[in-house]
């Protein structure tokens, strides 16, 4: 049986992902967090296939990492899919870092 907090989460990636929809930059950012690793993926809308991904213990380095990626693949504007995580901890620093490094969202 699902927790209370992981059905708040659910309804949460439900909301974020149907005001991505909307606004639909062309790509998203995702972020998936664990206890230890931070994930972010660069996926193309109207395909739906992954682009670019990283996987860093830290946030930032994650965050430029990504960024550096999507400047080789001439990717400006993305959309930011947090997943259902609150903005805050290490989904912040990510997108912060991503932001410095030339993305815009």
């Amino acid at each position: 049986m699902p927790t209370r907090y992981s059905q708040t989460r659910i309804r949460r990636v439900a909301a974020i992902r149907g005001k991505l929809d909307k606004t639909s930059r062309g790509h998203r950012l995702v972020v998936t967090r664990s206890n230890k690793f931070v994930y972010a993926q660069l996926i193309d809308l109207k395909t739906g296939n992954t682009v670019a991904g990283v996987k860093n213990t830290d946030a930032v380095a994650a965050g430029k990492q990504i960024a550096e990626k999507a400047k080789k693949l001439k990717i400006i504007e993305v959309a930011l899919d947090r997943g259902g995580y609150k903005y805050h901890g290490k989904v912040k620093l990510l997108a912060t870092a991503a932001r410095e490094g030339g993305l815009s969202f």
